[in-house]
């Protein structure tokens, strides 16, 4: 995936809002940019951090420029733009990366399903021998020691919400995967956060055991691209 726009660098000074951020681009200029992420970025959103943004020069915008990337402990870099993690996983499909997803003859998008109103972030059909199978995806960006990567980095009742769908659907004779798109290139493997949504982390071990699969797959992330590349390991982390 490239970005089909060219990336500033700054220094983020805030993030509030939700959706704002206050930063200082290379030339000292004050900017307020817009962030695209829901969640508390944790561990992402440190002052001082340097960030990269690009320009959509969209005049009627109220905030043209966007977030993209950030700087982790100077040496790491994670995307932070969520809006990104759905199509990074299509592609990674399409180009056989996600090697246990192969075989379907179509892929759809943002499907209907399920007993909660609920969307299907990717859906496939037409394999040859297995079932049609339901992806829901999710972006991981909160790094602790030692690389650990944890979901989610806040309370998510939407995120049970479709763990409960996915394992409906194995009820129903179909296939459900879950896959941790992880962006965030000092992540060397993913667990649950206890700690932040005990009951996501209890609902997941639950939906693993009704059959629904889980895999990660880990992010190369430069100023220009981005794609992934690497199985990144599961580890349950039961809590103590």
């Amino acid at each position: 995936m490239n970005f089909s726009l060219p990336l500033q660098a700054a220094t983020l000074h805030r993030r509030y809002k939700r959706f704002l951020a206050d930063v200082e681009t290379a030339d000292g200029t004050p900017l307020t940019i817009h962030c695209p992420n829901t969640g508390s970025m944790k561990n992402c959103a440190a002052a001082n951090s340097r960030i990269w943004f690009w320009d959509s020069a969209n005049e009627k915008r109220k905030y043209p420029c966007t977030w993209e990337l950030v700087e982790i402990e100077q040496r790491f870099l994670a995307c932070i733009n969520t809006q990104r993690a759905n199509g990074l996983v299509v592609e990674a499909i399409n180009n056989a990366t996600i090697t246990q997803l192969q075989g379907y003859g179509k892929l759809q998008t943002e499907v209907k399903y399920g007993l909660e109103n609920s969307r299907i972030d990717i859906f496939l059909s037409q394999h040859k021998h297995l079932q049609d199978c339901y992806v829901e995806v999710k972006n991981v960006t909160l790094m602790t020691a030692q690389g650990q990567g944890l979901f989610p980095d806040a309370i998510t009742e939407r995120g049970r919400k479709h763990l409960r769908e996915l394992a409906h659907m194995v009820t129903q004779g179909q296939r459900a995967v879950l896959v941790y798109c992880v962006a965030h290139t000092g992540i060397t493997q993913v667990s649950p956060a206890w700690d932040v949504d005990p009951a996501y982390a209890e609902t997941l071990v639950w939906a693993i055991e009704q059959g629904v699969e889980v895999m990660a797959y880990g992010a190369a992330i430069s100023l220009t691209e981005m794609s992934l590349v690497r199985v990144v390991p599961l580890n349950m982390m039961p809590k103590a």
